[in-house]
């Protein structure tokens, strides 16, 4: 294959130029959104001064983090466990509530609306305000807003069907189908305001949408939330193992593996409940701030200590891989709250009464207390669960047979699933080194030592793109639309390969127990 030609230099000074005025552009931008969201009264500390020239300084500072979420906000001082590092007042909360009570004629014609959600509103008043333009009171915090974003929404139909995983794909399709059925509704008020028409359109709707979605923060009275300036720059921490209240303890689980137990064996603080309330008794704030009323103010506190130039980070709550990329648009590679639901035997579900979204696998592919329990239980003979039923529902093993089978079963549907699937582990990690080329170097061509599933997998991206897919073809200086869709690609295999490692992870911890309890079982690798 031909090597791509080597760039123009004087293209490339202009591009440098155009790049440099665009940097010098939003970094002015920048320094004016800080002073102004300073006049509001929001500040990292707790004694603000509204002479400030800068909002952040005293405990946070605007840094990139490319290896770790991009934009996000750095300690500039040792923080502690506890402090207080950001407030905003109400009056600085860009709400509904906020937003009608200055734009009088919005407000009449929202009125006329009733059946239109909290969400749909905050999402049309959004656009009112992008469309004043510099009018508007928030217009130096809309113009720092992304331009794009990844949340599912936005997912065309290639990268849809990239997710490969039939829950994952129906989810998609389900929150395209809502956000083009909430802009339908909402349409002919967007028209009724005189809106520009771009911001008319379907491709604005999904914007806003998106920006409400991943970017705003709960509040007591408005069930959409608010967006709050700079606060809305911590990027993401999930909360850890020790604060999902509904999983036993690892060492405890295991115990159970190894020896059968009753109810009389299992002391009060052997509980897994009793311990995990404890820990969230003591632990505070499961997400790391929120509004309270009586500072009349929206205060985020650290969650750990943090040193100078390391990335403070926000727990937004406990949220999937699948969630994640649902309502912000990204993904975390040890998510410990991610999971993956497998399909289940009908007659399953009638020898036990835990919930379906409690039976899954958990994200280092151990089979979550609940699924553990219910296969247990399934695997004995119907005449014997009434009477020994109780020691699978506290997490005991009920026979080393019992739980081989468990485990071959597991296995069996794990391979099975992964079998179904289009590509396999391989696959996506070939496919991802080839999109990360492509997007490093802005050039896309089609390398010769991809895997067949993956070559066509880059084939079809590249007929959805209207590029010609046969090997030789290089498209220089992608288009924007491009790398759109490449990125969320990327987030598509991503996910899909989380998805799958998990179930292969699965497999290990089933054969690695299966050997333990009876060696001469050990005959699946």
């Amino acid at each position: 294959m031909p090597s791509p030609s080597p760039p123009n230099p004087r293209t490339t000074a202009e591009q440098i130029d155009e790049h440099s005025t665009m940097e010098e552009r939003h970094q002015s931008n920048l320094t004016s959104f800080l002073k102004w969201a300073a006049q509001l009264g929001i500040s990292d500390t707790p004694h603000h001064s509204i002479s400030s020239s800068s909002c952040l300084g005293h405990s946070l500072t605007i840094t990139d983090f490319p290896e770790a979420g991009g934009r996000g906000l750095a300690a500039v001082r040792n923080l502690k466990k506890g402090e207080l590092i950001f407030r905003a007042p109400k009056s600085a909360l860009m709400t509904s509530e906020s937003l009608l009570e200055k734009d009088h004629r919005l407000a009449h014609a929202i009125k006329c609306y009733q059946s239109l959600s909290s969400t749909q509103v905050l999402t049309v008043c959004l656009l009112a305000e992008v469309n004043k333009g510099r009018r508007s009171a928030w217009y130096p915090y809309v113009m720092l807003l992304p331009r794009s974003y990844d949340v599912l929404a936005s997912f065309g139909p290639f990268e849809t069907k990239a997710l490969q995983v039939d829950d994952a794909i129906w989810l998609a399709k389900k929150v395209i189908s809502k956000a083009e059925s909430d802009w339908s509704e909402a349409v002919a008020l967007l028209e009724q305001l005189k809106l520009k028409p771009q911001l008319v359109s379907l491709k604005a709707w999904l914007w806003a949408f998106a920006t409400i979605s991943s970017r705003t923060l709960h509040v007591p009275w408005d069930s959409a939330g608010c967006l709050c300036p700079v606060g809305d720059l911590f990027n993401y921490a999930a909360p850890g193992e020790e604060f999902v209240s509904t999983e036993v303890s690892e060492s405890w689980l295991d115990d159970s593996l190894l020896q059968v137990r009753t109810l009389q064996d299992i002391d009060d603080t052997e509980d897994p409940l009793l311990e995990t309330e404890n820990i969230d008794a003591c632990s505070g704030r499961l997400i790391d701030g929120g509004y309270e009323e009586d500072v009349a103010s929206y205060c985020l506190y650290a969650k750990r200590n943090y040193k100078i130039g390391e990335q403070v980070l926000l727990s937004y709550g406990t949220y999937t891989n699948l969630e994640l990329l649902e309502h912000y648009g990204f993904i975390l590679n040890g998510n410990p709250n991610d999971k993956v639901f497998i399909p289940l035997e009908h007659d399953m579900f009638a020898c036990h009464s835990w919930p379906a979204d409690s039976l899954y696998i958990q994200h280092d592919g151990k089979p979550s207390f609940a699924l553990l329990s219910a296969l247990r239980l399934w695997a004995i003979s119907p005449n014997k669960r009434k009477s020994i039923g109780y020691l699978a529902l506290s997490g005991s093993q009920l026979s080393p047979e019992n739980d081989i089978a468990v485990r071959k079963w597991l296995i069996s549907k794990c391979r099975a699933i992964l079998r179904s699937l289009p590509s396999t582990v391989e696959d996506d990690l070939s496919l991802l080194g080839t999109i990360d080329k492509a997007q490093q170097l802005q050039c896309f061509d089609k390398p010769d030592n991809l895997s067949s599933a993956a070559s066509m997998e880059f084939c079809n991206f590249s007929q959805s793109m209207n590029f010609c897919c046969g090997g030789t073809e290089v498209v220089p200086g992608m288009s924007s639309n491009v790398k759109k869709s490449m990125d969320r690609w990327a987030l598509a295999v991503q996910w899909r390969l989380r998805y799958k490692k998990t179930l292969v992870s699965c497999i290990s911890f089933c054969s690695r127990t299966i050997e333990i309890l009876n060696p001469e079982h050990a005959t699946m690798k």
